[in-house]
């Protein structure tokens, strides 16, 4: 099966705010905007940012389900990408002192689906997950 881009918009609570750290912290590219939304490049992605004032991103409720002996929160979106990118951006994001929710690591080592993964939020509040395999056929491996 060939990948094809997915699309997903996300409530921010500080238009501005938000876009900069996608931006400038996570390398994205701006296409559409208007006042109330704006469209972004995450990874080749179509990653929409949509105003919502009224969200208050520390009264948000981020439930979590134990997961590898870590609180993994939910709802989370990302991008699955190779272990090269997915490397770069952990130490980028470290340079950038981001506050995980979990550090990089590799998960379910030895196991048909290891992986490595990080968390952390976005300044809306929104999780985020960026997970790396060695072989993307492993993917959907148990």
């Amino acid at each position: 099966m060939q990948l094809t881009p997915f699309h997903v918009a996300v409530p921010v609570h500080n238009l501005a705010e938000c876009e900069s750290f996608y931006v400038n912290i996570l390398g994205c590219g701006i296409g559409r905007r208007s006042n109330d939304w704006v469209d972004l490049n995450l990874m080749g992605h179509q990653f929409v940012l949509h105003l919502d004032p009224s969200l208050q991103p520390e009264k948000r409720v981020k439930g979590s389900n134990l997961v590898d002996g870590k609180q993994v929160p939910i709802p989370h979106y990302g991008v699955i990408l190779t272990m090269d990118a997915w490397h770069e951006l952990a130490d980028r994001l470290q340079a950038q002192t981001i506050d995980f929710v979990i550090e990089p690591y590799v998960r379910f080592k030895g196991q048909a689906g290891e992986h490595a993964t990080m968390f952390f939020y976005d300044p809306a509040g929104n999780a985020l997950e960026f997970k790396a395999f060695k072989d993307f056929s492993n993917i959907f491996s148990s």
